[in-house]
């Protein structure tokens, strides 16, 4: 019996794991094909992609007993990228020319019959894995290529077909390998957006709530007529975020691996996500889970936007999922299969009507609405669900004059912008230095007592504040950090009582 033991790996959820491919080819027996190790239904049939591939390569497809175990045998395995570990292990066992030392290669993709490597989801994740585990080179599709080569200290190897590769291992053909991709290069790449800050007329409170937002990673609601400009303002948000650091666009990059969403000529996600799921989404769709367990839309959306249009029109259930992961930053979806925990840490901007029909409010069209109707429709959003969102601007409808505008003279653009709310973010970045705080929105309640600096005046407009509108324990925690997000912007070192006179104006709609 010959034996030949293949690397290779796994992902679950966003973790990866090792998984040596082990092939015992015997002699004795009826010929067979067998693969063990919990696989799934497309690993189990590899077995005929694998056949197939090795005699399209110009290779013998060994006629004895074959058993393949992926180790370790506990853990369930999915996908099938492990097709070209378990075809280059039936040729190392059978002695055909594959005589190289495998002990420090990893091998992943699916093989196509005619021998050719189609591209495999989590390539990311695995190549960090392999770097850490001490192995030096990594065998991927091509398509693949540049999303490992953006892992430095290993060697990625572009393999387009099979029998390139077996010529490769056999020493008879050169495989180069993938030029390393800077990451910090990468980030500096100039970002272009769809909607800039100079576009939008008026608006100015809707803006500078925005700015504030993105300034300290608030939440924020917009309520307003149709047509009032809520997602134009929405889609203009990403233009003046601050750019993401290597940590963040790692963390970003790594999901849209695993869930096949990452474009193969950009292996590296260096612009904030923007989502915008359609307001019939399901649960699973919004928080993530189904049968295998994948990322949803707030996990897609992890440090950058998440907008939800028509609010109110989102199923019940769905709303009342974002609760947790709006507190916690991450989302746990537990099935009999296992638990897994998936990155949510994103501003949420929401939009919604002031009623069914949209007009309540106007001056010069009437709303058709009574008054259950109203009550019903912003019934729909229940209150702790309000209350995790920092910040609620009214979106009134532009006056003629501002639209009838040749020139939207005088608009700050979000360069501009985005230029205050980098200076704000640099001094939170100072403040929260030795934690795993990012921002102003992620501070917890003793964070705030401890890091942030309030003068008594604020502290009275506070207090007055709680009494008088009724401001819950969650509210007031959520109104210093907004005002802590308002002094930054203003340079001061402590929160003033204007800071928080225009952080409770944002306030005073849902309270």
């Amino acid at each position: 019996m010959s034996l030949a033991r293949v690397n290779c790996a796994t992902v679950v959820g966003l973790d990866p794991f090792p998984v040596t491919v082990e092939v015992a080819v015997e002699e004795k027996g009826f010929p067979s094909f067998t693969i063990v190790g919990l696989p799934s239904r497309e690993i189990d049939e590899a077995k005929e992609r694998v056949r197939a591939a090795i005699q399209n390569a110009g290779a013998e497809f060994p006629d004895h007993r074959i058993v393949v175990n992926l180790a370790p045998a506990d853990l369930p395995k999915k996908g099938s990228a492990f097709d070209v570990a378990i075809a280059i292990g039936i040729l190392a066992a059978s002695d055909q020319g594959i005589s190289c030392d495998l002990s420090k290669k990893l091998f992943l993709g699916e093989l196509s019959l005619d021998g050719s490597l189609r591209p495999a989801f989590g390539v990311l994740p695995i190549s960090l894995y392999a770097r850490g585990a001490g192995l030096s080179h990594m065998y991927v599709p091509k398509e693949n290529a540049k999303e490992s080569a953006v892992v430095k200290d290993i060697h990625t190897i572009s393999v387009s077909g099979i029998g390139d590769l077996i010529e490769h291992l056999e020493g008879r053909k050169l495989l180069y390998r993938e030029d390393y991709l800077d990451f910090e290069e990468m980030l500096g790449a100039t970002e272009e957006y769809d909607v800039d800050f100079s576009d939008v007329m008026g608006q100015e409170k809707a803006k500078r709530a925005l700015e504030i937002a993105s300034s300290g990673g608030h939440n924020v609601a917009l309520s307003g007529p149709p047509g009032s400009g809520k997602t134009m303002l929405a889609r203009a948000l990403p233009s003046i975020l601050p750019r993401l650091t290597l940590d963040e666009a790692l963390e970003v990059t790594k999901v849209y691996s695993v869930t096949g969403n990452l474009n193969s000529k950009t292996p590296l996600v260096y612009a904030r996500p923007f989502r915008s799921p359609h307001h019939t989404i399901s649960r699973v769709g919004l928080i993530g889970g189904g049968s295998t367990i994948t990322p949803g839309e707030i996990s897609l959306a992890h440090r950058g936007v998440l907008f939800l249009d028509e609010f109110p029109e989102l199923s019940r259930n769905v709303l009342e999922s974002l609760r947790q992961p709006l507190e916690d930053g991450f989302v746990t979806i537990s099935r009999a299969s296992g638990t897994l925990t998936f990155p949510s840490r994103f501003i949420l901007v929401v939009a919604s009507n002031p009623c069914p029909c949209g007009n309540l409010g106007r001056q010069k069209v009437s709303c058709v609405c009574s008054p259950s109707q109203i009550r019903n429709y912003k019934r729909r959003v229940s209150g702790p669900i309000w209350d995790r969102i920092d910040i609620h601007v009214d979106v009134p409808l532009v006056d003629a004059e501002e639209l009838t505008k040749r020139k939207n003279t005088g608009a700050v653009s979000s360069k501009e912008i985005r230029n205050r709310v980098q200076k704000a973010r640099d001094l939170q970045k100072a403040r929260f230095i030795g934690t795993k705080i990012v921002c102003n929105a992620d501070m917890a309640t003793k964070d705030i007592k401890n890091l942030s600096q309030i003068t008594n005046g604020a502290l009275d407009i506070l207090k007055m504040a709680v009494g008088n509108f009724g401001l819950s324990a969650r509210s007031y925690f959520k109104t210093l950090k907004v005002a802590q997000t308002i002094a930054d912007l203003a340079d001061s070192k402590e929160i003033l009582p204007a800071h928080v006179s225009e952080a409770l104006s944002f306030r005073l709609k849902a309270d």
